[in-house]
């Protein structure tokens, strides 16, 4: 690693001190600076473009050329005829200004090159082949070249530090705009252009009126020869590993025509490329947004799934995926648009993890645990969407969407903990939900525009959860007994049996209606007036049962000393809600305050009690966007929410989460009060291609819901009961990232910090009625710097450093991780047949005394094709060569702070042959 740096500085060095800069000043003919006009540099010699520039709100350019080069210069800006000069660099830098002139016949400006980028308006518009180096497969590759965009840790595409809300190609959506789908599976030679769209309005009758500012959408336009014509990818593949077999089957086409689309996914291997992780299903929203989520009310419905263990960068012991999604869209005339999507993921994991457990508080007697599982995922997921859009005229248009989501699910895991034994324990469920989603705008006139907007969902959800230990009939009344007779006896179960085999069915449906009826009145150019009257109805039923298993088959339906051990609850939630807004446009400010007025009503009925909460309540709101220049804003935003739980956290009988955690709910939980603040920067200068984002977050939790948690004596057995906390909890975050270019260089700093404050309840079984409050304080830091080339005919590095730092001040006990992550990536293209990438990160996990751990992991692959058009494609690939066995991190809980060691697949080899269409 030492000697691969020495090697980065020395070429980073070399290719600074080879270049002269040339800059000067754009003006039009009356001496007025023009911003945004395009300056290119051609290469006399190769008659390659070598250099390009945008000039800033002072007309000013900078280019980085070669010394002793003849070039000429280019100078364009629409409506004003094009100049250029010839120039030949010598040693020194140079200065050369232009002056353009009125082109009165507004002809079309014909360039010897495409400018690599171009500004109109709010869409920044790259060029995708004036970035593209020849190593390109995919889409995510195109866009890491292009400055200002970057690609997140889950594969979601960035722009201006925000999450890109919709993907479409040739202005049709991509499944509903899901930029890792697109950005893994979309082929880099069909792109031609890359359309970043910012204040982006998914209805044109809104954009006037709208706050858009954190909407970002990209836009793909394809090749010639691409439209009206399949393309894409076949891959087939094969490989050994250190026991079995590898295979791979992964096509990918797709078809685009003015009037309609087609894209088909699939992928089936055995090697860990997971296409669509669970995850990413639960996380794919389908398009569809709550007409609800800006009224000051938080009613998020929770998800009653598996408690399935997550994945690790995408690792595991094993991996066997299958994933399958067909996207179209039909325009049969210019006023109906229909489209739709199915996606089917289906995978099989296994899973092995070694950790070590230590509580916050040792004076409560809750021991430390170490615990290792063996774990069997296997999960198949699906979803369906139809959508129609109708607009017969620019005045009106009608949406209709609707969403169904099915899947089965099971997990088989076997642990050993240091306090408990021996557990194995099964989980299933097959839930299902359908989303409606109806939306109507109406323009009555310049002045007057409505909004109707309704979501429908039905959710049912059916959990399975069973565990089973091993028990001594012969010791329950001894002293020590057998880690889990005293919550045996707790439970009411019958302890003369070898095993004590628990189950629990539960079953939640939900059934919620958001909806409301927006209003917005244009008083002038400068300001407007929004009433919205919305409301959420919301209806869920919960029910549950715990019952014991005994060793002959049959079934012993305990009771519990303390608990009833069934639920039968109804739970209603009403918001009524009226909203008025207010946007004045002031020179660079735009003011956006408002208000809501709620009127809600909770009612939940369960043991023949009904409990009911009905408040009124005012929430404002305040946003403010100071638009210094037209790629430089600051943004502050304020917002008090009311939160509200669901029915999961108010049935008072008694739950089982996990062998070791029980929760009873609280029938009269009240809601709580959230005040949070944000202040957002973000500057992209394309004189200098200077990138750079700042966000800070803060939020107050007030009357927050709080978990107590009762322990066992000498034990990590819990049941936790919720309550409305009087003590308040903090969370405040700060993050930022410097981009800037120097010639084919890109330097990236990127910080992020992170500070919560919790309260924390925990008592024992010895004194139930004493709470010990902890003050919980976790801060988290982490530290990037990166160095990436994006040289056209030669090698291309990436490298950088990440460093970290957790720390963990809970009450009693305090705990700091440090993490040390060097990374670097290399790839070339050799002869223009060879395509070469590899990389290597390390790992270094430390705490205050010294090493915990290490690993690291390299990757390389090299593949061949006769030139960029060629069919037919070979690529050797390897992951894993050092052939590490396993990768270490740490959590900080609510409770708890573990260690964890987390066993990963082994080395593959595999050969693979794609063709491409």
């Amino acid at each position: 690693m030492k000697h691969i740096m020495t090697a980065i500085l020395l070429l980073v060095g070399c290719a600074t001190f080879s270049q002269v800069k040339i800059e000067g000043v754009v003006k039009d003919s009356i001496g007025n600076p023009l911003e945004l006009a395009n300056v290119i540099a051609i290469n006399q010699l190769t008659n390659k473009l070598d250099s390009y520039g945008i000039t800033n709100d002072q007309g000013r350019y900078k280019l980085s050329l070669e010394k002793n080069t003849d070039y000429k210069i280019q100078v364009s800006y629409i409506g004003m005829k094009t100049a250029d000069a010839s120039i030949s660099t010598k040693e020194a830098d140079v200065t050369k200004n232009f002056t353009l002139e009125n082109d009165n016949a507004l002809d079309e400006v014909e360039l010897v090159y495409e400018m690599p980028v171009t500004i109109k308006g709010d869409t920044l518009i790259y060029n995708a082949d004036s970035f593209n180096k020849g190593t390109e497969r995919k889409l995510e590759d195109v866009l890491k070249n292009l400055p200002g965009v970057e690609i997140n840790a889950d594969g979601q595409i960035e722009v201006e530090g925000k999450v890109v809300s919709k993907v479409m190609v040739e202005g049709k959506d991509f499944f509903d705009g899901d930029s890792k789908l697109a950005t893994k599976n979309i082929p880099a030679n069909a792109v031609d252009k890359v359309q970043v769209l910012k204040n982006y309005a998914e209805v044109g009758q809104l954009s006037g009126v709208q706050n858009n500012q954190d909407n970002i959408a990209i836009n793909i336009k394809l090749k010639e020869g691409k439209d009206a014509f399949w393309f894409g990818t076949v891959t087939a593949g094969a490989g050994v590993a250190d026991v079995n077999g590898l295979y791979l089957a992964q096509p990918k086409l797709f078809y685009y025509s003015p009037k309609y689309s087609v894209n088909v996914i699939g992928d089936i291997n055995n090697i860990g490329e997971l296409a669509f992780t669970r995850r990413d299903y639960f996380n794919f929203a389908g398009g569809f947004n709550r007409p609800s989520q800006s009224s000051g009310t938080n009613l998020n419905l929770s998800d009653n799934g598996l408690a399935f263990l997550s994945l690790q960068n995408n690792r595991a012991k094993e991996i066997n995926a299958r994933f399958g999604a067909a996207n179209f869209s039909y325009s049969p005339n210019d006023k109906l648009d229909l489209s739709g999507f199915g996606i089917y993921t289906g995978n099989k994991i296994r899973l092995q993890e070694n950790s070590d457990v230590i509580y916050n508080d040792p004076e409560l007697g809750i021991p430390d645990e170490s615990t290792q599982s063996n774990t069997t995922q296997r999960s198949d997921l699906g979803m369906l969407k139809l959508s129609a859009k109708y607009k017969p005229n620019a005045s009106n248009q009608l949406d209709y969407e609707i969403l169904g989501r099915m899947s089965q699910e099971t997990q088989e895991q076997n642990l050993f903990s240091t306090v408990i034994g021996g557990v194995a324990q099964n989980e299933e469920t097959n839930p299902f939900s359908i989303n409606q989603n109806l939306n109507y705008y109406y323009t009555l006139n310049e002045k007057n525009i409505f909004a109707f907007e309704a979501i429908h969902l039905i959710k049912d959800e059916d959990p399975f959860y069973n565990a089973i230990l091993e028990n001594d009939p012969t010791n329950n009344t001894d002293m020590p007994n057998d880690p889990y007779d005293d919550t045996a006896e707790d439970l009411g179960m019958n302890q003369d049996q070898f095993r004590y085999n628990l189950s629990q069915n539960k079953r939640v449906k939900s059934n919620q209606l958001d909806a409301k009826l927006d209003y917005w009145n244009v008083l002038n150019n400068k300001s407007n007036i929004n009433l919205t009257v919305g409301t959420i109805l919301s209806n869920q039923k919960f029910n549950s049962e715990i019952f014991q298993t005994l060793d002959d088959g049959t079934t012993f339906n305990n009771q519990p000393d303390i608990y009833d051990p069934e639920n039968d609850i109804n739970y209603t939630f009403t918001d009524l809600y009226v909203g008025l807004h207010y946007q004045l446009k002031a020179g660079i400010f735009t003011f956006t305050p408002g208000l809501s007025a709620h009127a809600y009503s909770a009612k939940n009925e369960q043991f023949g009690v009904s409990y009911t909460d009905d408040f009124f309540r005012v929430l404002p709101d305040f946003n403010t966007r100071i638009q210094f220049k037209k790629s430089e804003t600051l943004t502050f935003n304020y917002r008090m929410q009311t939160q509200f739980t669901d029915v999961n956290q108010l049935a008072e009988g008694l739950v089982l989460n996990r062998y070791n955690s029980f929760f009873t709910g609280n029938q009269e939980l009240e809601s709580s009060i959230a005040h949070n603040l944000s202040l957002m920067y973000f500057s992209f200068n394309m004189f200098n291609y200077t990138n750079v984002f700042a966000r800070v977050n803060y939020t107050k939790n007030i009357d927050q819901i709080r978990t107590a948690s009762e322990f066992q004596p000498g034990s990590v057995i819990r049941v936790g009961t919720p309550f409305n906390s009087n003590f308040a909890d903090e969370s405040f975050s700060a993050n930022g990232r410097f981009q800037r270019a120097f010639g084919k260089l890109r330097a990236t700093a990127q910080a992020n910090f992170s500070y919560a404050k919790f309260n924390q309840f925990i008592s024992t079984r010895d004194n139930p009625g004493e709470l010990a409050r902890s003050v919980n304080e976790n801060y988290n830091q982490s530290y990037t710097a990166s160095l990436r080339s994006n040289y056209r005919e030669a090698p291309n590095f990436e490298v950088s450093y990440t460093y970290g730092i957790q720390d963990n001040d809970q009450g009693n006990r305090r705990s700091k991780f440090y993490t040390n992550a060097p990374k670097i990536e290399f790839d070339a293209l050799i002869w223009n047949a060879f395509t070469f990438k590899t990389s290597y990160e390390y790992n270094l996990l430390s705490d205050e005394v010294g090493k915990i751990n290490s690993f690291d992991f390299w990757d390389a692959s090299l593949a061949y094709r006769k030139d960029a058009d060629a069919k037919l494609e070979f690529e050797l690939k390897a992951t894993n060569l050092l052939n590490t066995q396993s990768q270490s991190q740490t959590n900080a809980g609510t409770l708890s702070v573990s260690t964890n060691d987390y066993f990963i697949q082994p080395r593959f080899v595999t050969l693979r042959v794609i063709y491409n269409l």
